[in-house]
């Protein structure tokens, strides 16, 4: 059975899943209308895995006999100023994940809850991968630069990290 105080810290985990979920659909769309195709994939799948994450911890707030609570979600912003932006943008949301992921960890151990902890522990393996993989993203956007032609480089770069990716998803759901 969760503590109140973990029951209320977990929603608002679900609630910061929820808000990513929604930022990087929109995300998705300001790509889409920029012409960016494999961006737009990306940006769409990360969004969906949010998602997940956010049903993740719904599940397990219901198992552990407490109540989820379905946030509402403030609107995420429909305007960036360009594909590096959001990619740094990203990378910045995905530190500030881990920060609450580590935080909630800290609270588990404080209450002395291992099962929470445990259930945990793979939000900081997922956490480590997300943040390599946007540092990955940002490096490879740096190496392009800034020319005429970088948004298309950038494009397809993006489009093949998310083919691997999600090649890589469903070799481990298989």
């Amino acid at each position: 059975m969760l503590s109140k105080k973990l029951e209320k810290a977990l929603n608002d985990q679900m609630e910061m899943e929820s808000y990513a979920s929604f930022l990087y659909l929109s995300m998705a769309s300001w790509f889409d209308s920029a012409g960016m195709e494999g961006c737009s994939q990306f940006m769409f799948r990360q969004s969906e895995e949010e998602k997940e994450h956010m049903l993740r911890l719904y599940h397990y707030i219901l198992e552990m006999d407490g109540k989820a609570i379905i946030p509402g979600i403030k609107q995420p912003p429909s305007k960036f100023k360009s594909a590096v932006e959001i990619f740094k943008s990203v990378y910045v949301h995905e530190q500030k994940v881990t920060k609450s992921i580590n935080n909630l960890v800290d609270l588990s151990n404080k209450e002395n809850d291992h099962a929470t902890f445990n259930f945990l522990q793979w939000y900081i393996a997922e956490q480590m991968e997300e943040e390599a993989l946007m540092r990955s993203i940002l490096d490879r956007i740096n190496l392009i630069g800034g020319g005429p032609q970088s948004l298309y480089y950038i494009d397809k770069e993006i489009e093949m990290i998310n083919q691997a990716e999600a090649a890589k998803e469903a070799a481990e759901k298989a």
